[in-house]
C-alpha cells in the first residue's frame, strides 16, 4: 500500500496458506491499518508474471474485478523488472532471475538507459546455466549486474564460473516485491502508461501444468 512514494503497509505472504484464501484478508488488513477504504485507492499495480500460474492468475483476476467495480486504472508490472530496478552494481547490463522450479529460472536481461532500464529480448524460462550464457551473449562481452531472490539457482552452475572469474556476483534481494511493484506502477501512471480490466493480461512465460498435461494426454490417446 503506497501513498505517493511512501509505503504505508506491507502484508507479506509468508505462510503455507493458499494465496487465494490469503489475498483478500491481507488487503483488508493493509487498508484498515492505513485508515483507508477501497474507494480511496486511485489505481492498482499488479505483478503480471512470470511466476506461479495460480498466484499470477488469482492476483490479476482480483485486480480486474476491483477495476471494474470501482472504475480504477491498472498497471501490470513484470516481476523480473521489479528485481532488475534494484540492482546496485554499476554495469551497463542487468541479469534478473528467479526460481521457476523444475531446474529452471525465469530470467530477463536489461540494459541501463539513463535512469531507467530497457529489456533486451523476451522474458524466458530457461536452465540456469543457459541463462548465464544467453545473458553473456546479449551483453556482448560486457559486465553484467546479476540480481535475484534465488541466487542459489545459478551460482553452482559451471557456466557461472566464467562470470565469477570476472569479479561478478549475484545480488540477493528480498522476496517481498510489493513495494517495488507499487513504485514501478506509480511511475507508469505518472507517464500515462496503464491499462484497464479488459486489456489486462498475464505473462506466464511457461504454459500452465493443466495445459501441458492435457496436451500430453491427448497425444498419447491418439
Amino acid at each position: 500500500m503506497l501513498q505517493g512514494e511512501a509505503v504505508l503497509k506491507v502484508v507479506a505472504h509468508v505462510s503455507d496458506q493458499e494465496y487465494s484464501a490469503w489475498l483478500l484478508p491481507a488487503v483488508r488488513e493493509a487498508l484498515g491499518s492505513s485508515g483507508l477504504q477501497m474507494e480511496d485507492v486511485d489505481a492498482y499495480a499488479a505483478a503480471a508474471g512470470p511466476g506461479s500460474f495460480t498466484g499470477v492468475r488469482v492476483g490479476l483476476a482480483t485486480v480486474k474485478a476491483w477495476a471494474e467495480v470501482y472504475g480504477k486504472r491498472i498497471v501490470a508490472v513484470s516481476r523480473l523488472e521489479a528485481l532488475a530496478v534494484e540492482a546496485s552494481g554499476g554495469a551497463a547490463w542487468v541479469g534478473a532471475f528467479a526460481n521457476a522450479q523444475r531446474g529452471e529460472v525465469f530470467g530477463a536481461v536489461y540494459r541501463r538507459n539513463g535512469t531507467g532500464l530497457v529489456r533486451c529480448g523476451d522474458e524466458m524460462v530457461i536452465a540456469p546455466g543457459k541463462f548465464v550464457e544467453t545473458a553473456a551473449e546479449i551483453a556482448r562481452g560486457e559486465s553484467i549486474s546479476w540480481i535475484s531472490t534465488d541466487a542459489e539457482c545459478l551460482v553452482s552452475e559451471e557456466a557461472w564460473k566464467t562470470r565469477e572469474m570476472r569479479g561478478e556476483s549475484v545480488e540477493r534481494v528480498s522476496r517481498v516485491r510489493a513495494p517495488m511493484i507499487g513504485r514501478i506502477g506509480l511511475a507508469a501512471l505518472v507517464d500515462g502508461r496503464f491499462t484497464d480490466a479488459l486489456a489486462l493480461d498475464a505473462n506466464y512465460v511457461r504454459r500452465p501444468d493443466a495445459e501441458i498435461f492435457w496436451k500430453g494426454s491427448a497425444l498419447h490417446g491418439r
